[in-house]
This record gives structure tokens, C-alpha cells and sequence, in this order.
């Protein structure tokens, strides 16, 4: 071993892989599933996870008594465990599911015990994002680690002690009532599915069987790059084609590509820094397409609110041209549904939000993600692999690069320096994308000449990092002109709502997004002729009232 910091990790260099249920490598150590132990040549048992690699240790990993307490260990948490998996939502990817049949526990040789008999918990429904089912829980506590550490929210913490202890919000309270954001990182991280997303399928379904609805879906851009993993399509891969054809055979009338709207997103962001960069007191200018960024501001730090962009979310921006290109040349007499396929759980939130309704009516009607639009799939029997790849319709489905890259954590940036730079050669871009602006790491800050002038930029993903770079500001140790945040580790690619995964940096995700970038003919949103044809034609003079949100 080299720069391991826990035995577990030097397993896992030796191509060993040991069950466990709490450990996360971004989060801190916490040893309660004991799934992880080893045995010492002394007999001795402890967990991989907690202890430190020393020289001259030797260690089994699969001993007969190994075996024998992990498959007790897992008898035990069969014992208090919710016992409905043939109707669990969750129960193909149930961590506790496939360890029990990984270790050939073919049998349930402990009852339920009388606490689990007698304390039926109450499932929480009161969140638009998630759903909470107490009644899973295996107390590894990777959701309270994840809401603490990561996103610095902290809404969920275990409550009592010993056998009485559970996870809950403060007093219990409905995670409605809490400071919860709805970022779906603790769904992400839940090995047995207590923490869910919440499913709107049925909405989908409803209105796509209802002749009198034509219905509009838009695909965000990190959706694409995640879909194909619940087919067993390799990590990264592209999948719009296949998602475009899928949704025609769900029945879905027009199908539109949200990088479109990112583009929009971007003339109307980079015009506001540019304004903004005239009066200094209003910098740093922050980023509003992350709801649970934007939600986590509103809670935590209110003062910055006056920071935040006034544009609206790409999705959102989509769904105003939509009802606005309705308005002023109806298509076909039937009402528009504006569906949304997102990587976001808390994108089910903002839609619900009061300043993106008109008339009382929410400009996006639904938003499902990408697992949700996965489930679909398989419910209506499409084999994706036998599909052929189809475009989406146009003049609402041609994008830049820099509309496609927001789906990583760095992309609005990359995007709006694309827009500034007069420069549009492939060098200039080229030395857009080596200035630091690219990466998995929680907080990258660089500088970029404009002019005569040297800006400072500020890149964020997840929200403990927010938190930690804000002070950092108001401590007056950093200035930014602009600053970027993605609520979700990785960007959008890493969303509550994308395939579950047990590691928070999904670089083939990410290496995807820039791939799909570098093979698109028009790389700066400004570039995208059907960004000039849109304002022409439907927005004309009504950008600020569909694109933005207004501050009272």
C-alpha cells in the first residue's frame, strides 16, 4: 500500500471487492454495517472501512468465519427490514437485496422482531422530490452523512438511541416543513431505498393516453449521458437518438432538446454579467439554473439573493417559449403539456414555484427523471437496443456545445466565456477549456482576461463547497466576478434523479458530455441560428417577461 487511508481501500488496490453498506469514499468514516470485516492472523476481526493500513499486517477477506457474521449481520437486518420487495420501486437495485442473495440467504431464520411488528412508521409523501419510508432504513446513516457533509443542509439526523433509534427529521417534523432543498443526493446514496423519487409516471401516462393534450417533452443535457445505464449501455454514452425514438412510441407529439434552451439561457446570462460588470457592487454575479442551489440560498444565506441571476432555468425558459409560441400561432387547437425529463429531483419543486406560472397555470406542467423516463421504457415494453435513432423535431431542437456542457459542473461557465470571447476560433475555445474551468473538484476558481480587464471565476459543485466559498468571500479572503453552482457533486451528470450510484464523481458522465461537445459544428450559443430565429419570431420583445424571473 502507498497513500491508503484505511484497509479497505487497500483491498479494494488489490481488486478485492468486500460488501459494505456505509462507507462512501467522500464521506466520512462511520463503521455501523460491520459488513466490511476482515480477519487478522491472530484471529481478530474489525472493519476494513475504520482501520488504518500498517506495515507487516496481514488480513483475510473471506474467511469461513467472515462469512458466517456477514451473513448473520445481514439475517438481522432482514429481521426489522420491510419485507415487500416484489412491490418495492427500488427493489432491483436494493443493496440490501443483493447482498442477501450475493451471500445465499435463502431464508428468513429470524422472525421479525416485536419492535418491528409493532412500530409501523409513517411514510412521508409531503416532499414534491422525494419520499421518505422509514420503514427501510437500515440506519447506515450514508443519507445523513451526504445531507451533512456534502450539502451542508443537514434536514435528517438519527433521532433516540439503541433499538429505538430511526432517521428522522427534527421532531419528526414532515421533510415539507424542513430546510430540505429537494437535491435527491440522499436517494442517491440510500442502499435499500428508503429515500426515493418521487413518482410522477402516472401524471406522464395520463396525459399521454388524453387526445385533447398534445404533449411536449423537452430532455435536459445530462439525461442523455446516464439513461443508457439502466439498459447496460456503457457509462457516458449518448443516448438522445434512442430517447427521441423511445418517447415517440410512448405516444409523445413533439420532442425537444433542453441544450436549446441552455443557449438561450446563455445570451441572456452572459448579457447581465456584462451589464453587472459595470457596477461593482453588485458582484459577484451567481448562477439561478440549480433549484436546490437557489433554494439552499433563499434558507441559508438570504443576503446573497440580490447576487443571483434573474434568469430563469433553462427547462423553464423552454416551457415560457413553448406557451408563448402556442399563444401567438396555435398549432393545432389541443392543449399543450410542457413535459420535463431532468437529471434533478428538485426540478419537481421549481415547477411549482409561483413566478414560473401564468394565469395560474405552471408553464412546466411535468417533470419526471431520468430513472422515472427508464421505467417507463421498460413498462411499455420497448427494447431500446432494436430502436432506430431519431432527431428531435426542430426549430427548437438545434444546440451548441456550450448549451450541451451544462449538464457538468463548469459548463455554464465554459459556456458564457464562450459567448463573451470575440474570438471564435478553435484555439480561443481551446484556451477556454485549459483555463480551469474543467473538472471533478468541488471548488476550481481561475481568472480569464476580457479586455483590458482580468475576471475572476468561481466554479461549485455541491453545496458544502457554496458554503465553504461564500465565507471564504465574506471573510473578504476571495473576490469573484462570477460564480457557478451545481448542488449536485459533478454537475447535473450526478443529479438525485440519474441511475443510482455509489461514487459521487462520474467522470465517464462528464468525459461523455465533452465528447458529444467537440463532435457538435456550432461550439458558442451565439452561434445557433435558431437562438436568432426565436427572438425574431417568438420572443421578439418579451424577453425579460419569459426569461426572467422579476425580484420584488
Amino acid at each position: 500500500f502507498t497513500d491508503e487511508s484505511n484497509v479497505l481501500k487497500v483491498i479494494h488496490k488489490a481488486g478485492i471487492e468486500i460488501p459494505t453498506f456505509c462507507h462512501h469514499t467522500e464521506l466520512s468514516t462511520f463503521g455501523a454495517c460491520r459488513m466490511c470485516i476482515v480477519e487478522d492472523k491472530k484471529g481478530n476481526i474489525f472493519t476494513s472501512c475504520s482501520e488504518v493500513p500498517r506495515d507487516g499486517m496481514e488480513i483475510w477477506t473471506n474467511t469461513p468465519k467472515l462469512q458466517r457474521y456477514r451473513r448473520n449481520i445481514l439475517r438481522l437486518l432482514l429481521s426489522t427490514h420491510c419485507r415487500e420487495c416484489t412491490v418495492c420501486s427500488g427493489s432491483p437495485n436494493c443493496h440490501l437485496r443483493i447482498l442477501s442473495r450475493r451471500f445465499g440467504i435463502n431464508e428468513l431464520r429470524f422472525d421479525k422482531s416485536e419492535k418491528a411488528l409493532k412500530d409501523k412508521y409513517e411514510i412521508d409523501h409531503s416532499s414534491l422530490s422525494i419520499v421518505r419510508d422509514p420503514n427501510k432504513c437500515i440506519k447506515c446513516g450514508d443519507c445523513v452523512r451526504v445531507c451533512a457533509e456534502r450539502q451542508h443542509v443537514g434536514c435528517i439526523d438519527f433521532a433516540y438511541r439503541g433499538r429505538d433509534m430511526i432517521v428522522s427529521t427534527a421532531f419528526n417534523m414532515p421533510l415539507s416543513e424542513t430546510n430540505c432543498v429537494g437535491c435527491g443526493q440522499c436517494s442517491a446514496v440510500c442502499p435499500t431505498n428508503s429515500i426515493t423519487i418521487k413518482d410522477d409516471t402516472d401524471k406522464f401516462w395520463e396525459v399521454l393516453a388524453d387526445p385533447s393534450k398534445r404533449v411536449i417533452v423537452q430532455i435536459a443535457p445530462a439525461v442523455r449521458f446516464a439513461f443508457g445505464e439502466e439498459f447496460n449501455l456503457p457509462e457516458g454514452t449518448n443516448t438522445l437518438a434512442l430517447i427521441v425514438a423511445a418517447l415517440r412510441r410512448l405516444g409523445v407529439d413533439e420532442v425537444y432538446d433542453t441544450s436549446f434552451a441552455a443557449d438561450l439561457t446563455i445570451m441572456e446570462e452572459s448579457a447581465e454579467f456584462l451589464k453587472t460588470l459595470e457596477s461593482p457592487e453588485k458582484l459577484p454575479l451567481f448562477t439561478s439554473c440549480c433549484p436546490a442551489w437557489v433554494k439552499y440560498a433563499e434558507t441559508q444565506h438570504p443576503d446573497l439573493m440580490d447576487h443571483i441571476s434573474t434568469c430563469k432555468s433553462p427547462m423553464q425558459m423552454f416551457s415560457a417559449v413553448i406557451k408563448e409560441r402556442e399563444r401567438i400561432e396555435p398549432q393545432d387547437g389541443r392543449e399543450v403539456v410542457n413535459v420535463a425529463i431532468m437529471p434533478c429531483t428538485a426540478k419537481k419543486g421549481e415547477i411549482q414555484r409561483p413566478e414560473f406560472a401564468h394565469d395560474g397555470k405552471p408553464d412546466t406542467d411535468i417533470s419526471i427523471t431520468t430513472v422515472e423516463l427508464a421505467k417507463m421504457v421498460w413498462e411499455a415494453g420497448i427494447e431500446i437496443n432494436k430502436l432506430e435513432p431519431e432527431a428531435c423535431d426542430m426549430v427548437f431542437g438545434m444546440y451548441s456545445g456550450g448549451g450541451l456542457i451544462f449538464g457538468v459542473s463548469g459548463g455554464v461557465t465554459e459556456a458564457v466565456l464562450r459567448r463573451v470571447v470575440a474570438d471564435k476560433s478553435y484555439n480561443s475555445l481551446d484556451n477556454i477549456r485549459y483555463s480551469g474551468v474543467r473538472g471533478t473538484v468541488g471548488i476550481k476558481t481561475f481568472e480569464v482576461e476580457l479586455g483590458e480587464r482580468t475576471l475572476r471565476f468561481g466554479v461549485v459543485s455541491g453545496l458544502a463547497n457554496a458554503t465553504a466559498l461564500i465565507e471564504r468571500i465574506k471573510r473578504g479572503e476571495e473576490h469573484f466576478d462570477f460564480i457557478e453552482v451545481m448542488a449536485c457533486p459533478s454537475g447535473c451528470v450526478n443529479g438525485g434523479g440519474q441511475p443510482f450510484s455509489v461514487r459521487f464523481e462520474k467522470k465517464e458522465r462528464s468525459a461523455g458530455v465533452y465528447i458529444s461537445d467537440k463532435k457538435t459544428r456550432i461550439r458558442s450559443s451565439d452561434m445557433n441560428p435558431m437562438i436568432t430565429y426565436t427572438y425574431e419570431n417568438v420572443i421578439k420583445d418579451k424577453a425579460h417577461e419569459l426569461l426572467h424571473v422579476h425580484k420584488g
